[in-house]
């Protein structure tokens, strides 16, 4: 008699956890709109009698569901679905971003490099696309930065809505959200404020000049702009430990 083969561990039938099974469930009705944003979800007691299982197993998915975003559990009242967005879904990652920058510094880096390149993307677009209003609303943006001259953290705060600005020319919705959380990351990044003084006019030009040749539409021009001054600011971002 032949012996059997040694079988794959993925033949292997896996008993999953009932809270498991629950934050499946829940989840594929968030996604098919049986349970719309905004809409309460049942007790746990209706949970507990539609799916067959005790209040631990509701429990838990529901925490499951809250830490992914999907749902926001208040007490006292019934949990509610979240409208979800490509910024609601990055900005969940934020404190690991955090966390990675700081427990290994080469990743900052790498974060720089992306940017740089991400960045020069989306200028090249804004060249391409810019209307007379958005024009207007980055030159109103390079004024507003220039009132905060002396205040560096007011002055950072205006850095990023420049370039989110810049962003939201593309008009999607993935590529603004993704370039705010790069902006996130970045300028709230240990030493940044240290590192800013006095370099406050020299930015001001420079978006002014990545202004001027969007207006003039001229993409390759706006890019090689953009390039120098992400280069230029790049020694701005410093790992806490090399403040000294």
């Amino acid at each position: 008699m032949s012996m059997m083969q040694p079988t794959d561990p993925s033949d292997r039938i896996v008993r999953r956890k009932l809270s498991d099974q629950v934050f499946d469930r829940l989840r594929d009705m968030i996604a098919s709109g049986e349970l719309p944003p905004g809409a309460p979800l049942p007790s746990e007691r209706d949970l507990m009698e539609r799916f067959g299982t005790g209040r631990p197993a509701v429990r838990e998915a529901l925490q499951h569901l809250h830490t992914m975003g999907l749902i926001t559990i208040s007490h006292g009242e019934r949990s509610r679905v979240n409208a979800l967005s490509a910024d609601s879904v990055l900005s969940r990652v934020d404190d690991v971003a955090r966390m990675l920058l700081s427990s290994e510094p080469d990743q900052l880096d790498h974060l720089k490099q992306a940017r740089r390149m991400f960045e020069c993307g989306l200028v090249r677009m804004a060249a391409q696309t810019a209307t007379e209003d958005d024009v207007a609303e980055l030159r109103a943006l390079i004024a507003a930065q220039r009132d905060c001259l002396g205040d560096a953290a007011r002055f950072v705060t205006q850095d990023m809505a420049f370039h989110a600005r810049i962003a939201a020319i593309s008009g999607n919705p993935i590529l603004i959200a993704t370039s705010q959380s790069m902006l996130r990351w970045l300028f709230q990044y240990h030493g940044v404020l240290l590192h800013w003084s006095g370099n406050e006019q020299v930015t001001l030009r420079e978006h002014e000049a990545i202004t001027d040749l969007i207006a003039a539409h001229d993409p390759d021009g706006a890019v090689a702009a953009m390039q120098a001054h992400l280069d230029r600011s790049v020694g701005l971002y410093a790992h806490q430990n090399a403040q000294g």
